[in-house]
C-alpha cells in the first residue's frame, strides 16, 4: 500500500464512510500501481481537485476518485469531460462498465471491478497527452 504523503487527501479518505472508503483506497492503490507498470508514466501526483482525491500525470489527464452522498450505493472514477477518455473505453469495452456521460465509471458498492480492463483504462488516462491527437486514442 503507497501511503497518503498529502494530509488534505488522508483527510478527505477518513470522512467517507468505512465500506466506500475501503473501496476508494482499492481504487487509488489501482491508479498508483498502474502507473508504476507504465514506462510512459513518469509520476503520479496526488492532489484534491474539486474536494475529492485526484491523480495527475505528466503526460495525462486528470483521473478523480469520489463517492457522493446522494448516491451512497455506489463510488466513481471520473475523467476529464473535454476528452474523448470515456468515449473510448465505451468502444473498448462496451457495457463492461457503467458510465456516466463523457466523464465517469459508476461502480456499485457490492460489484466486482473487472481489474485488468480498469488498469487499461487508467494507462489510456495517464498517457492521454501522447495521443490525444489520434482518433480514439489510437486504438
Amino acid at each position: 500500500m503507497y501511503p497518503i504523503e498529502n494530509s488534505k487527501v488522508e483527510a478527505i479518505f477518513k470522512q467517507y464512510p468505512a465500506n466506500i472508503q475501503k473501496k476508494l483506497l482499492f481504487l487509488r492503490q489501482l491508479i498508483l500501481e498502474t502507473a508504476v507498470e507504465v514506462e510512459n508514466i513518469e509520476k503520479v501526483e496526488e492532489t484534491l481537485k474539486w474536494g475529492e482525491p485526484s491523480y495527475i500525470t505528466k503526460k495525462g489527464s486528470t483521473i478523480r476518485i469520489g463517492w457522493k452522498q446522494s448516491s451512497p450505493e455506489q463510488y466513481a472514477m471520473y475523467f476529464n469531460c473535454n476528452t474523448n477518455l470515456v468515449e473510448t473505453f465505451k468502444e473498448i469495452f462496451g457495457d463492461l462498465f457503467n458510465y456516466e456521460g463523457n466523464r465517469a465509471i459508476v461502480f456499485l458498492e457490492n460489484e466486482e471491478i473487472p481489474v485488468d480492463e480498469l488498469k487499461q483504462c487508467i494507462v489510456l488516462a495517464g498517457t492521454y497527452h501522447t495521443r490525444k491527437h489520434l482518433p480514439m486514442l489510437g486504438m
